[in-house]
């Protein structure tokens, strides 16, 4: 299957014994919020995709978190026509103007990969 489709990965986990399928969404690094910001990771993630799991990935520290494809739009800060804008602030003193959703990368550690493998995988 080709990454055009919207599938990076097919994990198979014994314990689950179903195949789980993953999209893979990187950061070389942190960059300037709106190109001036305060430094932060952020992903375009589109609204329909086919994987089960979307998979965000800080390749500068390798981190990942993890999320249900479904769970996105709730966590994501911004909503264009077809994607969502999830981005977490690298700096805990940034003050979000909106204050209703997860902002800084610290709030986002229940999504990291070794919190939620055994839900996801049965790990």
């Amino acid at each position: 299957m080709s990454t055009d489709a919207g599938i990076d990965l097919v994990a198979y986990s014994p314990k689950l014994n179903v195949p789980t399928t993953i999209q893979v969404k990187t950061n070389l690094k942190p960059k300037p919020a709106g190109g001036k910001g305060k430094l932060s990771l952020d992903w375009w993630l589109p609204h329909e995709s086919p994987a089960q799991l979307m998979t965000l990935v800080d390749l500068s520290l390798q981190r990942i978190w993890i999320f249900k494809t479904s769970e996105i739009a709730g966590v994501a800060q911004q909503k264009s026509k077809s994607q969502y804008h999830l981005f977490m602030y690298t700096d805990p003193t940034v003050r979000p103007q909106k204050t209703d959703r997860l902002a800084h990368l610290h709030e986002f550690g229940g999504y990291l990969l070794e919190n939620r493998a055994h839900e996801l995988f049965g790990i």
